[in-house]
């Protein structure tokens, strides 16, 4: 007797926001691969498509509200045969506008439900109306994930930590992603080691706070991000480990001290500052103030000279000033970045700051946004340019975008284009820097030995 072999449908997910969203739409794809369901990026031939969304800012999701609008027609041409999923924090947090504005979808789901996908699926061929799941289930949804497949060349995403507990007065996150949640030590370290046996080389660790992760050890007792990564290093074939995203409150001795001491490690961090205004910082809720952010970025630098520095700016909270606006401004240009993500303060229904007075007019936050944003571009380009002569270990990710072209990311994050060999994807190799521009570097591969010749920039 043999099996009956499952019908092929096809799946696109479309997915915004952060890279916990990549990883969710990783394992959503995986759960429904048992029914049958395979990736396509044709929405025309798709028997399902998932809108995995960020409910961050306003523009994100009007975006989902506008692809809804086009996943109607496409639903029509085939005669109604499409499934339509929205996931993630927008369907959180406005499941029932979903539902009114495009009665059409046919499943809404939390980020903290997609573990019950298929099930949903199944009911959704069944129900008259949308399925939505969007309530905090009191099961851990990890513990009913498969186990992971393939991860997308040499590098992987690997979430340890979910929710947030410090309510910034511009967050959602704790009202879409709940409380913070972190999975186990030895979940965590098999996950790693079957992501390195299906050849991730480099594994980064994802949190909503992400060193705020407290998991249990084997012992029972809670362990640090820094023990987590001290034991991860020990995995035979990993080669790197990153974290993101980070909150200064949490970032603890051992953590610091784990930036010196474990070569795995990459020096890159991403360390939000939000503002540079303790005004601002206090009307946040932050908890930290300018100086404390910058006696941080201070022990940092002291354990691993040559890390480089990413950040999160916000133009324009409510309530800021135009010497609120000046501080910002004074602490970039103290720490210098080699990276950042800057936008304007946009309100989101439900948190503090949306209700706060002061609001900020749209065209003040534009003009504080531009000024923001070109002196973070400087500093960028500075830094890569920086790198100019360096020997850098390159993990080689791809092919670039000229023939004869590879591409793969330096010890700080930042992509670099060589001329190389295809079978270099997945390898570590030592590249010269040759040019550094505003978002990439270009270098000249070099022997293999020498790797033993590569160089930190001074401190």
């Amino acid at each position: 007797m043999t099996d009956t072999p499952v019908p092929r449908k096809r799946l696109l997910i479309r997915t915004w926001g952060c890279q916990m969203n990549v990883y969710d739409s990783a394992r959503m794809a995986e759960l429904l691969a048992p029914l049958g369901y395979a990736p396509t990026e044709a929405v025309e031939e798709a028997d399902m498509v998932i809108l995995n969304t960020c409910h961050i800012r306003e523009k994100a999701t009007e975006k989902v509200f506008s692809d809804l609008g086009r996943l109607r027609e496409a639903k029509k041409a085939r005669g109604g045969d499409m499934v339509i999923a929205v996931a993630g924090c927008v369907a959180q947090a406005e499941g029932a506008e979903i539902t009114a504005r495009a009665p059409w979808v046919d499943i809404v789901l939390g980020p903290q439900s997609y573990h019950r996908l298929p099930e949903m699926v199944a009911r959704a061929a069944r129900a008259a109306g949308a399925v939505i799941e969007t309530d905090f289930p009191p099961e851990d949804k990890f513990d009913h994930l498969p186990e992971a497949r393939a991860p997308q060349g040499a590098t992987a995403f690997l979430t340890v930590q979910e929710g947030c507990d410090k309510f910034c007065a511009f967050c959602v996150v704790p009202y879409t992603r709940g409380a913070e949640y972190s999975r186990p030590a030895a979940a965590v370290v098999a996950e790693a080691e079957r992501l390195v046996a299906l050849g991730a080389r480099e594994i980064t660790l994802l949190g909503q706070n992400v060193n705020a992760w407290h998991g249990e050890g084997p012992d029972g007792r809670a362990w640090t991000l820094g023990r987590l990564i001290r034991r991860l290093a020990e995995i035979e074939g990993l080669a790197r480990i990153r974290y993101t995203t980070s909150h200064p409150r949490d970032m603890d001795a051992d953590l610091i001290a784990a930036h010196a001491e474990v070569p795995a490690l990459m020096p890159f961090l991403h360390l939000p500052v939000q503002s540079g205004s303790d005004r601002v910082l206090r009307l946040m809720n932050r908890g930290h103030t300018a100086a404390d952010y910058l006696r941080l970025v201070e022990r940092l630098r002291a354990a691993r000279p040559d890390l480089a520095l990413s950040t999160d700016i916000i133009a324009g909270h409510p309530g800021e000033t135009a010497a609120d606006h000046a501080a910002t401004l004074a602490l970039i240009r103290e720490v210098g970045f080699a990276q950042a993500f800057s936008f304007k303060y946009s309100a989101r229904p439900g948190t503090p700051a949306a209700a706060m007075a002061g609001q900020v007019e749209e065209a003040t936050k534009e003009a504080r946004l531009a000024e923001i944003q070109a002196l973070l571009r400087e500093q960028q380009t500075a830094f890569n340019r920086s790198r100019i002569g360096l020997v850098a270990e390159v993990l080689v990710t791809g092919p670039g975008r000229h023939p004869g072209q590879m591409a793969g990311r330096t010890p700080w994050l930042t992509p670099v284009h060589f001329d190389g060999p295809a079978d270099l994807v997945g390898r570590l190799v030592p590249v010269r820097i040759l040019a550094g521009h505003p978002h990439s570097l270009t270098g000249a591969l070099l022997p293999p030995a020498s790797a033993a010749a590569r160089e930190r920039p001074a401190a």
